[in-house]
C-alpha cells in the first residue's frame, strides 16, 4: 500500500488497519506514520491513547472512524466522542463510503447514524459528489436522504430514476417523484423522463402514472414494449381506461407485427390465438419468429412435430425458444436426430440439442455429454464436463452396459483413478 489512498477508498483503510496490526510498518505517504501505527496497535490502551492525538491530524480521521467500531469498549467510546466533536458536513460527505462499509459490520451503525445526521443540513452542492458516486450503496444512502429532506424536485427525481443503473435508486426516486406530483398534479415534467427511460422499472412507473395523469390512451404505445413488466403495466392502464389490450394486440400482429406485440398477445391472449402465432413462426424477422415461438410456449400449445424444424432456424433466438418449448417433451424427440445436430450444427443449434438430450437422462445424457467434450465452444465443453462428472446409473438402467464403460473411458481425464474406478463399479463394470 504505497500510494496515498485519501478518504475515497474505504476498503483500503480497512486493509491498512489490518496490515498495521500485523506488521507495524506504516507507508511513507502517511504524514504521521507512528500515530497511524498506534491507532491500529494490538494493545487497546495504545489505540485509546493515540485517539486524542489523531483528532488534530485530518489525514488519519478515517482510522478514527474505524476505531468507532473497535472491539474494546473504552476505545470505541473514546473514538465516538472525538468523532462527534470534529464532524462537520464536508467531513461527513467525505466519510460516507467508509462509514457505509463499516455499517455492514458489527458495532458499525453508530458512525452511519452520526454521519447521516451531519448530512441533513447539507446543501445539494455539498452532496453532489455522492449523487454520482460509483458505489451504489452510497447513492442509495444519499438519495434516501435527499428524498427525506426534499432536496430534489420531482422532475430531478424522475431524471435520476431514468438514468441511474441501480434498481433501488430507480424505485426510490420514481416513487418519490410520483408521490410529489400526485399532490400538485404537475405530471408533465415527471412523465417524459420516466417514459423515455432505458431501464424498465422507470418506464413501468411512468406508464402506471398515466392513469392518474388522465392520459391512459398513451399507454397503448407501451403495450409492445420490450420489457414484460412495462407491457403488464400498459395493459392495466389501457383496461382502466376502457380499452381492450387483447384486441389491440391481435390487430397489431395481423397488420404489422413487432416482437413486443407478439409476446404481449401470448401474455394475455387465449389458446385460440395460437393460429395467429403459428402464422408468425415463418415471419421474415428473426425476433418476431422467436417471440412467436415463445408465445406458443406461454399459451401451452406446443406441437412437437411442427416445433422440431425450428431447431434448425438461422436465428439463434428462435432456436433457443424452440428448445425451451420442446423441453417438457424432450422424451419424445428422437435422440439420433438431436445427436446429428449436436455434431454438426451451429452453436445455438448444438446448445439446444444438448439441452434436450440432457433432459432425456440415462445413457442418452451421458452420450451427449461425452460428445460435447470436444466441442469448439468452451462453455458447452464445461457444461458437458459437469454433466459427465455428476452422472450416475439411474433407476431402471441395467448394470453392466459396455457403452457406459466406453463413454466413461473417453472422459477419463475428468476423474481421478479412484473416482473412475468407483463409477465403473457402481455401473457394474470392471475398474
Amino acid at each position: 500500500m504505497g500510494e496515498n489512498i485519501g478518504f475515497g477508498d474505504p476498503l483500503a483503510w480497512l486493509r491498512l488497519d489490518e496490515a498495521l496490526r500485523r506488521d507495524p510498518y506504516a507507508p511513507a505517504w502517511l504524514a504521521e506514520p507512528q500515530l497511524a501505527i498506534a491507532l491500529c496497535h494490538r494493545d487497546g490502551r495504545i489505540r485509546e491513547a493515540a485517539l486524542q492525538q489523531a483528532v488534530g491530524c485530518s489525514e488519519l480521521l478515517p482510522l478514527v472512524v474505524v476505531r468507532c467500531g473497535d472491539w474494546v469498549g473504552e476505545v470505541r467510546e473514546r473514538a465516538r466522542e472525538l468523532l462527534r466533536e470534529v464532524l462537520d458536513t464536508d467531513t461527513a460527505v467525505a466519510l460516507v463510503p467508509l462509514v457505509l462499509v463499516l455499517g455492514r459490520r458489527g458495532r458499525g451503525d453508530f458512525a452511519v447514524e452520526l454521519v447521516g445526521g451531519a448530512l441533513r443540513p447539507a446543501s445539494r452542492a455539498q452532496l453532489a459528489p455522492l449523487f454520482v458516486h460509483p458505489d451504489r450503496a452510497v447513492r442509495r444512502f444519499v438519495y434516501r436522504l435527499a428524498v427525506e429532506e426534499c432536496l430534489l424536485s420531482p422532475a430531478e427525481l424522475a431524471r435520476v430514476a431514468a438514468r441511474d443503473a441501480d434498481t433501488v435508486v430507480q424505485n426510490l426516486c420514481a416513487e418519490a417523484a410520483l408521490a410529489a406530483v400526485a399532490k400538485t398534479g404537475g405530471y408533465g415534467a415527471v412523465l417524459e423522463p420516466l417514459l423515455g427511460a432505458r431501464n424498465p422499472r422507470a418506464r413501468a412507473a411512468g406508464v402506471t402514472a398515466l392513469r392518474a395523469a388522465g392520459r391512459p390512451e398513451r399507454a397503448e404505445e407501451f403495450l409492445v414494449d420490450r420489457s414484460g413488466v412495462v407491457r403488464a403495466c400498459a395493459r392495466y392502464v389501457v383496461r382502466q381506461g376502457g380499452g381492450d389490450p387483447v384486441s389491440l394486440y391481435r390487430a397489431r400482429c395481423a397488420a404489422e407485427p413487432v416482437p413486443g406485440a407478439v409476446i404481449g398477445l401470448a401474455e394475455c391472449g387465449e389458446p385460440g390465438d395460437a393460429a395467429l402465432l403459428w402464422a408468425l413462426v415463418s415471419h421474415a424477422r428473426g425476433a418476431v419468429r422467436a417471440r412467436a415461438v415463445g408465445g406458443l410456449r406461454v399459451l401451452g400449445v406446443v406441437d412437437v412435430r411442427r416445433m422440431l424444424p425450428l431447431l434448425d432456424d438461422p436465428a439463434p433466438g428462435v432456436v433457443r425458444e424452440a428448445a425451451l418449448a420442446l423441453l417438457p417433451s424432450a422424451g419424445v424427440v428422437p435422440d439420433g436426430w438431436l445427436m446429428e445436430r449436436l455434431a454438426g450444427g451451429g452453436r445455438a443449434v448444438r446448445v439446444a440439442a444438448f439441452r434436450l438430450l440432457d433432459a432425456r437422462g440415462g445413457i442418452v445424457r451421458l452420450r451427449a455429454a461425452v460428445t460435447v467434450l470436444d466441442d469448439p465452444d468452451e462453455r458447452l465443453r464445461a457444461w458437458g464436463a459437469q454433466v459427465v462428472q455428476r452422472w450416475h446409473l439411474e433407476e431402471g438402467m441395467a448394470p453392466g452396459d459396455a457403452e457406459v464403460g466406453e463413454l466413461l473411458g473417453r472422459a477419463r481425464h475428468l476423474f481421478s483413478e479412484y473416482v473412475l474406478t468407483r463409477r465403473l463399479w457402481e455401473a457394474g463394470l470392471p475398474g
